[in-house]
């Protein structure tokens, strides 16, 4: 009687197991590639809205882990598109070593800018694979493998959040396929995007590396102030 009675109990869960499992199922299904073709759609639609703009960024470099930083860098940079890019360096505490790196990095940024296709997210430089869906700051996004066709420093070899609504671009993270110096190694980056004025831009950074000599060193940016079309556009960003 007992087992006959787990055995109705059972059947009787039945319904309820399987409106369950119909519940967590996802609501599409979603290739790899129709996220790929999604995500370069999205980026084409928003390259067309980019304005000429200007941005207060500031940098951090810091030496070994849980140490004040180094060096403290504010730039001012102006954008026109679809490639042109100035920057003038307005303050500097600390450790010039800062300045000197931070100059490199918005120097690379110019060069990249000239030849943006070669180094785009995008079928021409990459493989993709989907790995998982994960929230990234409250949005859904798919994570996927990014795998470089070649074997360059501009070019990484890691993963990329892509909004699950919008497809566009949240997060990169990974190493280059290719170191870009023999005075560096171990390199990890880490790029943040969002929306600015009804732009999507890169609004964070983040890079860690072992450099010859020196030991392991990393440099932070925010952004903190926007001006697009003479309006002023403040960005919220957690002070790091």
């Amino acid at each position: 009687m007992r087992v006959f009675s787990q055995r109705v109990f059972g059947l009787a869960l039945l319904p309820l197991v399987a409106a369950s499992s119909l519940a967590e199922s996802p609501t599409e299904f979603i290739s790899t590639e129709m996220i790929v073709e999604r995500m370069s759609q999205a980026r084409q639609e928003h390259h067309a809205q980019l304005r000429p703009y200007s941005v207060i960024r500031a940098y951090k470099l810091f030496g070994k882990e849980g140490l004040p930083p180094k060096s403290e860098i504010t730039t001012g940079i102006n954008y026109t598109p679809p490639s042109g890019q100035s920057y003038i360096v307005l303050r500097v505490e600390g450790s010039h070593l800062g300045e000197i790196i931070v100059r490199k990095i918005l120097e690379s940024e110019k060069t990249l800018l000239a030849k943006r296709s070669a180094s785009a997210i995008s079928t021409a430089n990459y493989s993709f694979q989907l790995i998982r869906e994960e929230t990234l700051d409250g949005v859904r996004c798919y994570v996927l493998e990014l795998r470089p066709h070649r074997n360059e420093a501009n070019l990484l070899r890691g993963r990329v959040w892509v909004d699950s609504g919008r497809y566009l671009i949240r997060r990169v993270e990974g190493e280059p396929a290719k170191s870009p110096s023999w005075w560096v190694r171990d390199i990890h980056i880490a790029l943040v995007f969002d929306e600015v004025e009804g732009m999507w831009l890169q609004t964070g950074f983040r890079s860690t590396a072992k450099v010859r000599l020196l030991g392991e060193h990393t440099v932070v940016s925010r952004d903190l102030e926007y001006k697009v079309d003479r309006l002023n556009a403040a960005l919220s960003a957690q002070s790091r």
